[in-house]
């Protein structure tokens, strides 16, 4: 039993919807934000697909204005912080532990205290749809926060949920800093761990130095609201300005916070369907560090326009030509890996080729922003999200398909439709050119974005069509994954443990992975350990400490737990409480939501790690 004083036995369900409330099991927190992430994906792309339908036209009234600025600002908000981000978090959850031979992450309750906050988070925002959303835009630029120029709800809900997201992800990033520091096999030194692994550990430290900036700006902007601070407030001396460089200076790292799992995951797959092991192992770790490390020297790029001076744009343009250079490292490595290799054109290796060949696209249209001048002309136009769209879209989507259906026989135990998977591939591929390529042509022809209609006669009006004709080639595209994934996932034939010949660890287990991960921890003597040990190589693994190792048996592991989830919802509540501060009792929401927050920190931090009642050995 808990020490806790209300005596609440740890939960035992092995199976049923229990078994996945209460779980902390990596794998399958990892399956739940990839369920989720994608829900919320599918909900950003429904927002998309009404703004293309508004702007297929001159002059249509699909929507209105006020509602188009609440679709274009939940739509960025959306992707980047509900789809992209949670979607890496699935692959963290579920692949890193297996990479490095462990058989769980250093905190698993705080792992699952993390989805249950960002879930959280997730639907706070969402659920702001109800009485009017957040319509600032995704960047959240002052004065458009202030009260006086939008008193309503939506900006509280944008600024709260933010907040709760961050601390979500600040409880997932150093779950991963001390589980890829701590919790390595024998052997595996941190120049063998696989490419993902390593960009997720830059991730995760990106993530840590990032998130407390953006805070920050939170903060003040919620003491503005509600305090009637004046941190952004001209007339009472605050600037908007520095809400620009507080949240650009979190934006930029946060581009390579979405890109670089995403460039993990593609280092992983080319090897594989090239039979050829990465070409310059070591130059791709460092280059992805280097882009870490210089995506903190790039952040006023998105200001040329503000008005800084010329010395600071002339700095800025420089850092941000040379973060080119660490990027295109990365695309001769991956060319040299499947140069003269023995490829498969498997759906895994199409996505990640589609994603050099895009984010190319998309790195060309952003060495053009680079240049301030350039910029200039380009500013506030749509050959901004044309650029947004080649690197998020056809860089971080492109990538995260591609691991989808490189680990769906892991984490499902089955085995898709390879020719289904190719014709979805061949959908997103076109749809996404088609949707995305023209918005370059109208915004050099001048179209602003974030305009909810344009006049008759501006020239825009046959590429517009285009592109929301291309909307509908990527829902096929989509829809071909979903049925996929899903109807495989049912009913696949089932997938050996090594369906690929792959390189690591996580191939040299069951699909799915048992509970425990790993019978013996293996001790790993080299990079590509698993091939190598299928080439002949010396491979061994350490007995378990207590038993035979046969079956699991002997294996001590974490038992399910009410407390993060109690403590998320206490979370969950108080976040509510501070947007309906006048509910019946002025703050008394955010006090039950606080009280309920602390009784889950209080009994988590005296819970055992296994109940003594119970069996806690597999």
């Amino acid at each position: 039993m808990s020490t806790f004083p209300i005596s609440i036995p740890r939960p035992v369900h092995p199976t049923g919807i229990w078994s996945w409330i209460t779980t902390i099991d990596h794998k399958r927190i990892g399956i739940l934000y990839g369920i989720t992430a994608f829900i919320m994906f599918l909900s950003g792309g429904i927002e998309a697909t009404l703004m293309r339908l508004q702007l297929a036209g001159p002059e249509l009234d699909i929507v209105s204005a006020a509602v188009y600025n609440q679709l274009f600002t939940m739509h960025g908000t959306t992707m980047i912080f509900l789809a992209i981000m949670p979607l890496s978090a699935a692959f963290f959850n579920f692949v890193i532990p297996l990479q490095i031979g462990a058989r769980d992450v250093a905190f698993p309750r705080l792992n699952a205290f993390s989805y249950w906050t960002f879930l959280g988070g997730a639907l706070m925002l969402k659920l702001s749809w109800i009485g009017g959303a957040t319509d600032a835009g995704w960047f959240g630029y002052a004065p458009l926060t202030s009260v006086a120029q939008n008193p309503g709800t939506g900006i509280d809900f944008w600024i709260i949920s933010l907040q709760v997201l961050g601390v979500a992800s600040l409880a997932a990033s150093f779950n991963f800093i001390v589980t890829i520091i701590n919790m390595r096999a024998p052997g595996m030194t941190m120049m063998r761990l696989p490419v993902f692994t390593w960009m997720s550990f830059i991730t995760a430290i990106l993530l840590v130095l990032a998130f407390p900036v953006i805070t920050v700006a939170l903060i003040e902007l919620t003491f503005d609201r509600y305090f009637m601070f004046n941190f952004f407030n001209v007339a009472n001396g605050g600037s908007v300005v520095l809400w620009q460089h507080l949240f650009w200076v979190f934006g930029h790292p946060e581009v390579y916070i979405l890109i670089l799992p995403a460039m993990g995951i593609v280092s992983e797959v080319l090897p594989v369907f090239s039979k050829k092991p990465l070409f310059g192992y070591k130059t791709v770790v460092l280059a992805g560090a280097i882009i870490a490390f210089m995506g903190w020297m790039v952040w006023s790029h998105h200001m040329f326009t503000v008005g800084l001076g010329a010395v600071a744009n002339a700095v800025f343009t420089v850092t941000t030509m040379l973060i080119a250079v660490p990027t295109g490292i990365k695309v001769f490595n991956w060319i040299g890996t499947i140069w003269g290799g023995s490829i498969r054109f498997t759906t895994p290796m199409l996505f990640s080729l589609g994603f050099i060949a895009m984010f190319l696209l998309g790195g060309i249209s952003g060495v053009m922003h680079a240049v301030s001048a350039h910029d200039a002309q380009q500013q506030d136009t749509y050959f901004v999200p044309a650029h947004i769209h080649y690197v998020l879209f056809g860089g971080a989507i492109m990538a995260i398909l591609s691991g989808i259906y490189y680990w769906f026989p892991k984490y499902s135990g089955k085995m898709y439709s390879e020719r289904q998977g190719k014709i979805s591939f061949w959908f997103i591929m076109v749809g996404q050119n088609v949707t995305f390529f023209p918005m370059h042509f109208v915004g050099l022809d001048g179209m602003p974005r974030r305009i909810y209609t344009y006049v008759e006669g501006m020239g825009w009006e046959f590429w517009n069509g285009v592109a929301t004709g291309g909307v509908f080639i990527l829902i096929i595209g989509f829809l071909l994954v979903m049925d996929n994934i899903g109807r495989n996932w049912r009913n696949g034939k089932a997938a050996p443990a090594d369906p690929w010949d792959a390189r690591t660890l996580e191939w040299s287990i069951a699909s799915p992975p048992p509970e425990y991960n790993f019978k013996e921890i293996p001790v790993v003597r080299s990079l590509d350990d698993w091939w190598v040990t299928k080439q002949g190589g010396a491979h061994k693994e350490v007995p378990v400490s207590g038993g035979s190792g046969d079956e699991g048996h002997g294996i001590h592991l974490p038992q399910p737990s009410y407390w993060p989830m109690v403590t998320a919802i206490g979370l969950f509540i108080a976040a509510y409480g501070v947007v309906f501060n006048d509910l019946i009792v002025p703050w008394g929401l955010a006090a039950i939501g606080l009280v309920i927050g602390f009784i889950g920190v209080y009994a988590w931090s005296f819970e055992p790690v296994n109940d003594p009642e119970e069996d806690s050995t597999h």
